[in-house]
């Protein structure tokens, strides 16, 4: 499909949306196409200009209890997590949420297992057929789904995460490595896979407006990955796998939400079938760009600049030569989400500008 050629016209504003703790406030222009549309056409490596994180939006409700105990409850009905975050999630793993980290965690110390092998004994596995999918479908669909913007349907726990919260993280990386302890690990994923297939099945049937997938699973610190490629490669990517061609079957496309320095663990997100991967900005995101770009799709960050000093001219040089690097209609980025800081509206106005100027050149 050709994109249509910038037209200066597109610059009126139509709306605005509200400043957050992450990002200014963003004036919506006249787009070509709604941003739900121009965000799947990216997907499909046939952007119309640059996305960034303004143009989706998070679907965590209720109805799914690690989305409470995490403190991430995005949907029609109020949530105040730091008065309703926290608690037991689906496998009735007790979580504290701290309002000052803006996050929850398993209280450390009390593990429900010392031993992976102990996992068909004491895990208890949720009955999600008793979840109000109905209700949940009916307070939504029309109200917080029923947006032009692209809608992520984000899954806060992963493999490896899930793991910790059954052993603690020491205990659930020695699980890794341990030879007594890895098949009972691959049983333990392969089933946790068939779970999430189930549930993503149900989400996908009750609320037809989903667009895609993004799964959380820490692989890494500030400096290094936790575990080797070759671990990850053969203890989670091919449970990881079943997820993804899963997600793939319906239409839908997935990301891979991964924080650490974990620049070796990319060849393992291709493998595992993610479409996308947003980098802490700890990694090098233009060589990662450069490796791997035309095989997975990433969040690239621009030159960094202090919003409050930094000139109008300053942003826009910026903004046009990031665009001219990363705006590849053969290998398109995406606007690194940890740079959303920087999307004041000479930056942004000017990335909008170049980015459409190259993507339908």
């Amino acid at each position: 499909m050709k994109i249509p050629e910038f037209n200066t016209k597109e610059l009126k504003v139509v709306s605005e949306i509200p400043e957050s703790p992450f990002c200014p406030a963003i004036k919506v222009f006249d787009y070509p196409v709604a941003p739900k549309q121009a965000h799947k056409s990216f997907l499909e490596k046939n952007a119309y200009w640059q996305i960034t994180n303004v143009d989706s939006t998070l679907f965590t409700p209720m109805i799914f209890a690690d989305n409470i105990a995490r403190g991430q409850v995005f949907e029609s009905y109020a949530f105040d997590p730091t008065k309703e975050g926290g608690g037991k999630d689906i496998f009735g793993i007790e979580w504290e949420y701290d309002a000052h980290a803006g996050g929850s965690m398993v209280r450390p110390g009390k593990p429900l297992m010392e031993d992976a092998n102990e996992w068909k004994e004491k895990i208890i596995w949720p009955d999600i057929d008793l979840w109000d999918w109905e209700g949940t479908a009916k307070a939504n669909n029309t109200t917080y789904l029923e947006t032009d913007r692209y809608i992520n349907a984000w899954f806060v726990t992963g493999w490896f995460e899930r793991l910790i919260t059954f052993m603690d993280f020491e205990g659930a990386i020695m699980a890794m490595y341990d030879d007594d302890q890895k098949d009972a690990v691959k049983e333990f994923f392969a089933k946790l896979s068939d779970l999430y297939v189930r549930i993503l099945d149900k989400f996908l049937s009750y609320f037809p407006n989903i667009d895609g997938v993004c799964f959380h699973d820490d692989w890494g610190s500030q400096k290094e990955t936790f575990f080797s490629p070759e671990l990850a490669a053969e203890m989670i990517v091919p449970y990881m796998k079943k997820v993804t061609d899963f997600i793939h079957s319906t239409g839908r496309r997935c990301e891979l939400h991964s924080c650490g320095q974990i620049i070796k663990q990319v060849p393992n997100m291709i493998a595992a079938g993610w479409d996308y991967w947003n980098p802490q900005l700890m990694n090098d995101t233009h060589k990662i760009y450069e490796l791997y770009g035309d095989k997975i799709i990433i969040g690239t960050a621009p030159e960094s600049f202090d919003p409050l000093t930094a000139s109008e001219a300053e942003q826009r040089a910026i903004a046009r030569g990031y665009a001219d690097k990363f705006c590849n209609p053969d290998k398109p980025s995406f606007l690194n989400r940890y740079s959303s800081r920087l999307l004041t509206p000479a930056f942004r106005e000017e990335l909008y500008i170049r980015s459409r100027e190259k993507y339908s050149g």
